[in-house]
C-alpha cells in the first residue's frame, strides 16, 4: 500500500509537471497571439486613417481631421471624419486598393460609404483577390459633399481562422492528455509489490498471507482470491475502523471501469466464512457508512 501510494506520488509530480508545462505554454501562445493581434489593429488603423486622409486630399480639404478609427464589428472598421468632403468613386476604389494591399488580412473587403446623418449607404462595393469576385459599380461619378463615413469589413482569412481555433482547440487536447496521463499513473492494484509488505499480517490467531493470497491458523490453510486479498488487504491495514463502502467499491473494482454494488456484498460474504477460523474476527456492517473488521482480543 505504501509503495503504490508513493508510485502514485511521484508519477503525480511528473504529471503536474508535464501538466504546468503544457499550460505556461498555451498560456504564453495566448498572449503572444493577443499581442500579435493589437499590432495587427494598430498598423490597420494606421492603413484606415490613411485611406481618410487620401480622400480629404482628393476634396481639396487638408486641414479638416480624420476621427479616431473604430473597430464595429469582428473584422469590420469604420473610418469617421470631422466634416464634409466629396469623393469620386474610382479615387476611392483605387485608394483603398492600393493602401489595404499592404494589409496580409485584407485580401477580400467589402466597402461602405454611408452618410453620417441617416446611416444610409450611399456608394459600396467589393474587392477579391479572384478578380471575377469583384463587384465595382459607378465608376467615375462625383459624389456630393456631405457628412460621410466608410466602413470597410475584411473577410475572416484562414490565417485568422487558425488563431482564434488554436487555444480552443488546444483545450480538449489538454484534457485528453491530463486523462490518458491520469489512467496511466493509476495503482491498479493495493497489493504491495513483492519486495514491500512482505511480513504476515496478524488478525487475532489467523495469519494473513497477502503476498501468497492465504488465511492460516495452526495447521489450517484457507486460500483466497485475488479480489479477496486487495478487499482483506484495506480492511487489515485499518483493524476496527470504519471503511466506507464507496473507498471499498472504488479501490477494488474501480480500474476494471465497472462498479457493481452487489460484488462488494457477495465479497464480504465470502471473507466471513473464511475468517470463521477465528470467532473473534468479524465483518460487520456500519449500516448507512460502510464495513468495519472487527478483532476482538
Amino acid at each position: 500500500m505504501l509503495n503504490s501510494r508513493n508510485h502514485f506520488s511521484g508519477k503525480g509530480k511528473y504529471l503536474f509537471g508535464f501538466m504546468l508545462v503544457l499550460f505556461i505554454s498555451v498560456i504564453c501562445v495566448t498572449f503572444g497571439m493577443t499581442g500579435s493581434e493589437d499590432f495587427d489593429f494598430d498598423r490597420r488603423e494606421v492603413l484606415l486613417r490613411r485611406i481618410g486622409h487620401e480622400l480629404l486630399l482628393q476634396s481639396g480639404d487638408s486641414t479638416s481631421r480624420v476621427l479616431p478609427i473604430k473597430k464595429i464589428a469582428e473584422n469590420e472598421y469604420q473610418i469617421e471624419f470631422e466634416n464634409e468632403f466629396t469623393f469620386q468613386s474610382n479615387l476611392l476604389v483605387n485608394t483603398t486598393r492600393h493602401l489595404l494591399a499592404k494589409d496580409p488580412m485584407a485580401g477580400d473587403y467589402v466597402v461602405k460609404v454611408l452618410n453620417s446623418d441617416n446611416s444610409s449607404v450611399v456608394y459600396g462595393y467589393a474587392i477579391s483577390k479572384n478578380k471575377k469576385d469583384e463587384i465595382i459599380t459607378c465608376i467615375g461619378r462625383k459624389q456630393p459633399r456631405a457628412r460621410y463615413m466608410i466602413n470597410i469589413k475584411l473577410k475572416e482569412t484562414g490565417i485568422n481562422t487558425a488563431k482564434n481555433g488554436y487555444l480552443l482547440g488546444s483545450l480538449p487536447f489538454l484534457a485528453l492528455v491530463g486523462f490518458i496521463f491520469f489512467r496511466s499513473i493509476k495503482p491498479r492494484s493495493v497489493l504491495p509489490r513483492d519486495d514491500q509488505h512482505a511480513d504476515i499480517i496478524a488478525l487475532g490467531s489467523v495469519l494473513f498471507d497477502a503476498k501468497n493470497r492465504k488465511l492460516t491458523k495452526n495447521e489450517t490453510v484457507i486460500d483466497l482470491t485475488g479480489t479477496e486479498t486487495r478487499l482483506l488487504l484495506i480492511f487489515a491495514l485499518s483493524p476496527n475502523e470504519t471503511i466506507e463502502r464507496s473507498r471499498l467499491q472504488k479501490e477494488i473494482w474501480e480500474d476494471e471501469g465497472v462498479i457493481v454494488g452487489r460484488s462488494l456484498d457477495m465479497f464480504i460474504s465470502k471473507l466471513r466464512k473464511k475468517l470463521e477460523l477465528d470467532p473473534n474476527i468479524n465483518i460487520v456492517v456500519i449500516r448507512a457508512k460502510g464495513y468495519r473488521l472487527e478483532i476482538n482480543t
